[in-house]
């Protein structure tokens, strides 16, 4: 029995050495990185970033450690910058040394490097970012049809709001249907009908994987992706939930490819489709199905929730500011009128609008802690040492809230856009989907679906809640990897 012990005592102070020795030696190694909190060996800095909201909590840690500082997610370590002028260079001064894409487990587990938005292999990235901006472009992004299609999408969302009759409605479901048509012609060349089975699933899916991976299962899973990946939870159907969509995506591509001519492709699918065929032989080529599930899937999945998620939000805080809502209205009435669809180009007579719809996504700072990122090689930024392929969090709730950049940092207010006569002021500062080479795809085309289908719905609906304007709570229901509003109901009443 007490050799027994002795033996067990024995491995279990050896075990301890190794493990301290390997800590060590892992810990050693990262001395050159930013100053942070201190890790502990394997559990990293889980006690501090466990204690609440993440956003918030590495916001805090940054007044103490100052603009750059390094965490640890487990025995990974993460270097976090915060503040416009540290995000300013690693997005657009220094952007080449921090192009790569940072991991993210929830989505790398099933993505596995493939696709436009999740790879971290340049090389991939820049050629299918190349081709994915052509063929968008060919099919109407940033162009006067792509207008059309969301001002007719637009009258559909106003036509479904009538149908209610001024009755309580939680309207997020509505708004995605919407904006998931918008990107359904895009990308497959077709629209579905609002009741569509289909239709209903695929938004469903969506907004359960961008919740849980929001929230702190997906937190969790970010910090201990192989210890997580065993463990019961919430973070388990995201992956459900993804075989799901790509079932959806390749379903939608089989479709196309029946009716596919290849002197006259219709979409995203269409064209990328050809590009498969003509580099079928080159075997380094990036044009195979792999890619082309993961990458429309990717580009459809932020084209929904980013902009479904903002006009939702936008909402809520109108009803929580009628005084601004009323003025809206007054330059709707005043540059459009009520007989006319709004178009783009009325952005420019509409300074006030201009500024609200840029403080509505300013304030409700949709992707707190950016999409990570990794650097490309061994750099030294602000007098540290940082290895190639460490992640950093571009914290843009940092940018968006600097005091430095936004006289109301903390307060939904459109002055933080506007100059002293009321006029629309631009703001560097203004990142809400990041900035330079690797900003998201689709800016453009949210930039434009978020003024039509907000200014469309202002110009025939007044917004009502059921509970007074100071009742109404506009903080995150949930804060992390994205920002998402409260549940709540409102009717619309038409003017």
């Amino acid at each position: 029995m007490y050799v027994s012990d002795d033996v067990t005592l024995l491995l279990t102070a050896a075990l301890s050495c190794l493990f301290i020795f390997i800590s060590f030696k892992h810990f050693w190694r990262e001395r050159t990185l930013p100053p942070g909190p201190t890790p502990l060996p394997i559990l990293g800095n889980v006690l501090q970033l466990s204690q609440g909201d993440i956003v918030k909590t590495l916001l805090k840690l940054s007044e103490k450690y100052g603009d750059v500082f390094t965490i640890y997610l487990g025995s990974r370590p993460v270097v976090v910058v915060t503040g416009y002028k540290a995000m300013k260079e690693i997005y657009v001064d220094r952007g080449d040394d921090f192009l790569a894409r940072g991991d993210i487990a929830s989505f790398d587990f099933y993505y596995k490097n493939y696709g436009i938005a999740f790879t971290s292999n340049m090389d991939r990235w820049r050629e299918l970012r190349r081709f994915s901006l052509t063929a968008l472009r060919d099919f109407g992004m940033g162009k006067r049809n792509t207008e059309d299609r969301i001002q007719e999408e637009a009258l559909c969302l106003v036509t479904e709001f009538r149908k209610l009759k001024e009755s309580w409605v939680d309207p997020r479901l509505y708004i995605s249907k919407a904006t998931c048509n918008v990107i359904f012609t895009l990308m497959f060349g077709h629209r579905h009908d609002y009741e569509d089975a289909e239709l209903l699933d695929v938004i469903s899916l969506m907004h359960a994987t961008f919740s849980i991976a929001s929230s702190t299962w997906g937190q969790l899973f970010e910090m201990f992706p192989r210890v997580m990946w065993y463990m019961p939870g919430k973070h388990q159907q995201i992956f459900t939930y993804f075989k799901k969509l790509i079932k959806f995506v390749e379903k939608r591509v089989e479709m196309n490819k029946i009716t596919l001519d290849e002197n006259n492709p219709r979409n995203y699918v269409d064209a990328f489709l050809i590009k498969m065929e003509k580099e079928k032989n080159n075997p380094k080529s990036e044009f195979h199905k792999t890619n082309l599930l993961n990458s429309t899937l990717q580009i459809f999945f932020a084209g929904v929730e980013t902009i479904s998620t903002t006009l939702t939000y936008s909402l809520l805080l109108l009803m929580k500011y009628p005084d601004v809502l009323a003025k809206v209205h007054q330059e709707i009435d005043m540059v459009i009128g009520r007989d006319r669809w709004p178009q783009n180009q009325d952005r420019n007579q509409m300074p006030f609008t201009d500024a609200v719809i840029h403080e509505i996504q300013r304030f409700i700072d949709l992707l707190p802690m950016g999409l990570p990122r990794k650097t490309t090689k061994d750099i030294t930024f602000r007098g540290y040492s940082i290895p190639k392929d460490t992640n950093v969090f571009p914290m843009l709730s940092s940018v968006l809230k600097d005091p430095t950049c936004f006289p109301h940092p903390n307060e939904f207010n459109p002055r933080n856009f506007l100059d002293e006569n009321g006029e629309f002021k631009k703001n560097d500062a203004f990142m809400p989907l990041a900035a330079g080479k690797r900003i998201c795809l689709g800016e453009a085309l949210a930039r434009l679906e978020v003024f039509i289908l907000l200014i469309t719905l202002l110009q025939n609906f007044t917004l009502k809640s059921p509970v007074a304007p100071d009742d109404l709570d506009i903080t995150p229901d949930i804060s992390g990897l994205g920002n998402f509003p409260k549940l709540y109901k409102m009717a619309f009443i038409p003017r």
